[in-house]
Formats: structure tokens, sequence, C-alpha cells
């Protein structure tokens, strides 16, 4: 019998990847026609990373993405408020890779065609329904740009990798509606430019309010010497602004934002430089949703952004999917593709990720940026006659306990998935 999976993004081809090292087989149904590497850039936690090296992904991380070195927090101004090392530069056993979410999502895709077969990765199969039967579940599919059956399969368990809009959960929780706005609009773009910094900096300048981040996604310069740069410019905006549905591709509107970052030039970065030259920009409300009591239904479950989509604060959103699917693994390898396995993998992830969608409410360790506005929001000469270095390090280290990346805890840790012996010529194709 096969574990189906509903959604075909980072955290449900993970998942087909750690099923199959395992020896359970898998089959991948994607709502859309055709799986296209979409997106601008995110970050890959070192705890994510390990996973994905364990699944035989080093070689392909390590040429498309930034071993990211450093994360650095500014004022509106440009003056800095805290830096910290990065993945291998801060003790860790696996780097920090910033990557573009279509080079990570197409890996993941080449890799689970190669070792799983094309034909257990469908297009065009949008999930309408499911029923149990004796001894597993039947689930129902359309295409949704005709209208018509795509069939149905059956599988011992049904996981909703489906998003943030997942057309499970919304079952499950029929009454629960549309993702929460929080008043906050992204607008996010990747342009040609110079390097930065050390050539390696994740930077986040402004406060709640306004807030500008880049990192770098390209390792080495194009024939003029520039790199691709990923940006994202963040406004909380006024309550009579009429937001359009998140969408990482609609077109976003330079005219709209650039002018409220047009003052901030400093001498290390050139942000509306960056926003200017930018060939095409994406407009993202920030949204989530409430945590809920349940995630698991008899033989069905939730992971990633079906189960716990929270705001991209702290660089989490990927890494935490990555994570449920090496823990949901973990389990059907102890317990078998049972309810009992999914029930486990609830158990632990539901708490902790629900403690993070709360923090990231509160902004993370982004909040050392609103605390210095709110104590020197015309400036200041050394950060520390504003916020204590005490301050900066336990706002820091708190978020790192809570998404679960503490260095010297993580480095001692053993793989979430154990792989049995047997099971790694599964895992080599």
């Amino acid at each position: 019998m096969t574990v189906l999976i509903a959604g075909g993004g980072i955290g449900g081809l993970t998942l087909a990847l750690s099923l199959h090292q395992i020896g359970v087989p898998c089959r991948v149904f994607e709502s859309v026609p055709a799986l296209r590497p979409l997106g601008v850039g995110i970050n890959v936690l070192p705890h994510a990373v390990r996973e994905l090296i364990e699944l035989g992904l080093h070689d392909q991380l390590d040429a498309s993405g930034v071993r990211t070195r450093e994360l650095a927090f500014f004022s509106k101004h440009g003056k800095p408020i805290w830096s910290e090392p990065r993945g291998i530069e801060a003790g860790y056993k696996w780097p920090q890779f910033s990557i573009h979410r279509g080079r990570l999502q197409q890996i993941l895709l080449d890799t689970a065609i190669e070792r799983l077969g094309a034909e257990n990765i469908l297009t065009s199969h949008h999930l309408t329904g499911w029923t149990e039967t004796p001894d597993g579940i039947r689930a129902d599919f359309i295409d949704k740009v005709t209208g018509k059956s795509a069939g149905s399969y059956d599988g011992t368990l049904l996981i909703a990798a489906d998003g943030i809009h997942s057309a499970i959960r919304q079952k499950l929780y029929p009454q629960e509606g549309a993702p929460l706005w929080n008043g906050r609009i992204l607008w996010r773009g990747i342009t040609k430019s110079d390097a930065f910094l050390t050539g390696r900096t994740m930077i986040m300048a402004g406060h709640e309010i306004l807030k500008f981040v880049c990192y770098p996604i390209s390792q080495a310069p194009d024939a003029d010497g520039k790199y691709d740069i990923n940006w994202v410019a963040e406004r909380h905006m006024p309550p009579t602004y009429e937001w359009r549905r998140e969408d990482y591709n609609r077109a976003a509107r330079l005219e709209e934002f650039l002018p409220w970052f047009k003052d901030w030039r400093f001498d290390w970065l050139d942000v509306p430089g960056l926003i200017s030259n930018c060939p095409h920009a994406y407009e993202y409300p920030l949204v989530d949703r409430d945590p809920v009591d349940r995630w698991t239904f008899g033989r069905v479950t939730l992971m990633g952004d079906a189960a716990h989509p929270m705001y991209p604060i702290g660089s989490n959103g990927a890494s935490q999917a990555i994570l449920d699917a090496r823990v949901l693994t973990r389990e059907i390898l102890a317990l078998g593709e049972v309810p009992d396995a999914l029930e486990a993998y609830e158990a632990e992830r539901r708490p902790a990720t629900t403690d993070l969608v709360m923090l990231n409410r509160r902004n993370g360790p982004e909040q050392v940026m609103q605390i210095v506005e709110e104590r020197a929001p015309e400036g200041f000469n050394v950060v520390t006659d504003v916020l204590s270095q005490q301050e900066l390090e336990d706002i820091a280290a708190n978020y790192k306990r809570v998404a679960g990346f503490q260095v010297e805890g993580l480095n001692a840790k053993p793989p979430i998935v154990s792989v049995p012996p047997s099971s790694q010529l599964s895992s080599a194709g």
C-alpha cells in the first residue's frame, strides 16, 4: 500500500524522498498542471539542512545556494544593532543556505522523479475528498483546469502538504475562513547587484512598520560582476488599505512602496537602487492562521503550511516543513503506516510549531529592531546605549531555543531519521 501525499511543494517532496529512503511506497499529487520553479529567495536553517543532507542532497544544495555567513540587524538609518554568525561560522556541523525557493523545489522534484519515478509524481490532481476504507483510505481527485475527474487512489495514509490554502484543512475545518492578515505587505524581488558586507550576509533593517531584508542567493558573479540579491520590502499598511489575496506571482507596483525607502541609501547598501533595478517584483500580504488543536483525523494528517502557516520571520517556513516530513517519516518507520504514527508525529510537532507561530507574531528575533526604534527613533551612536548586550543575546538565544536550532543541542542530536542498513539502497535510488 502507498502513502498518498497531497502537495508537491518543499514539504511534500521532502516527505516523498524520506519515505522512499525507508522503503515505504508513496505518491505525490499536485493540483497544478506543471511544477515550475517559482518564488524568490528563502533560507534553510542548519537543522533542516542536516535532514536534506541525510537525503543525499548536500552537493546539489552547495552548488545552488549560498552558505549564509552572518545575520545582521540594522536601524532604519543603516546603523548596526546586532549581528551573529550563522551556519558553519556559528559552530554548527551543517551550513545555513540562502537559496532560490524554485531552485530548492527543483532539486527535490528532480531527485523525487529519479528515485520514485515520474509515475509517482502526478500533476493536475486536485484533491476533492476522501473516505476511509477497511484497511486504508481512498482519495478522490479532479483536474481543476477541465473540472473532470482525475480518478481515485487507494493508500494507507493521506498527508496534507498542500499549503496555506489546503483543500484537506478546509474540509477538516470548514468554518475557518481565509488566512489572517496582520496589516503588513511584503514586496519581494531579486536584483542583479554588487556584493555587500561579507558577501554572504543576510541583513534586516528598519522596524515593525517599515523594514527591508536582503541577502545574496548566487555564489559567483555574472559577466558584469553582479550577484543575485534577494530582497524583501515590508510595510505595515493603514487600516484603509485593501489587500489583495496572497500570491507569490502577483506583480508588485514599485510606485506603491519605493517612495518609503527613497532615503535608505547607506554607505554599505543602496536600498532604493536594489528596488528600482528589479525586473520583476511580487506582492505578498503577510498572513498566517491561528493554530488548531488537532492535525490528525484517523488516517489523515496535516503538515507544513497546511498545518502551521507562519509569518516568514526567522527563516523558518520551509525549514519547519522539512522537519515535519522527517519526524513523520521517523514515526512511520517506528510504528508503521497506521494512525498511531500520525498521532505520534503530531504530539511532537504541533506544540513546537504552535510556539513558533506565536513567537513569529511577536516578530521573533526581529523584535530587536522595534525596541531600538521605540527607544531611539532619531538614531543612536552605539546600540548598547539603547539596548543592553544581555537583552540582545537573550532575544537571539530564545528564538533559537523555540525554533529548535541551538548550536550545542543540535550538534549533539542524531539525525531525526535513522535509516536501517537494509534501507540504504532505497535512499540511493
